[in-house]
């Protein structure tokens, strides 16, 4: 699909999704969610510490729910380096907030640098429409769990 056939609220889920995405990265830095925290080392957030911080107390949602129903796919390197759509393998995720930060990152993945044609892409506007819509409200939600949401929302 071309960018100028992208249905106009759609581009702005697109924007909303990726903004809030990025504030939550602000938010695990802030709060020391880093990959390295020795001097000089560049400022990366880590998803694994806060999936083992926050595990036990992490509920599933009917947005979590939705996530995982709709089973976003990520892009895969097939014979005759075929492109090919796969399933995301969640059997080395080790807790279930574990598993719903890896759709969310495949879902950012496969915005920002996936196909956008085919299966699940741009193709199918209401299917993305919901993962956009489903992904930033979980984004909220971790937020809220984490009591991050100032540095989040940069409210303060």
């Amino acid at each position: 699909m071309r960018k100028d056939e992208i249905q106009k609220d759609l581009r702005e889920f697109a924007f909303d999704f990726f903004y809030w995405f990025s504030r939550f990265e602000f938010a695990l830095k802030e709060n020391q969610f880093l990959k390295h925290d020795n001097v000089g080392a560049n400022a990366e957030p880590v998803y694994e510490y806060f999936s083992e911080k926050y595990a036990e107390i992490f509920q599933h949602t009917n947005e979590n729910n939705r996530l995982i129903e709709l089973k976003p796919k990520r892009q895969k390197v097939g014979e005759n380096s075929e492109l090919q759509w796969k399933s995301v393998g969640l059997e080395g995720c080790k807790s279930e907030i574990g598993k719903i930060i890896c759709l969310l990152k495949t879902v950012r993945n496969n915005l920002f640098h996936g196909g956008k044609h085919g299966a699940e892409g741009w193709d199918q506007p209401d299917r993305t429409r919901e993962l956009l819509i489903v992904g930033k409200n979980i984004l909220d939600q971790l937020a809220k769990l984490a009591d991050f949401e100032s540095d989040y929302t940069q409210y303060y």
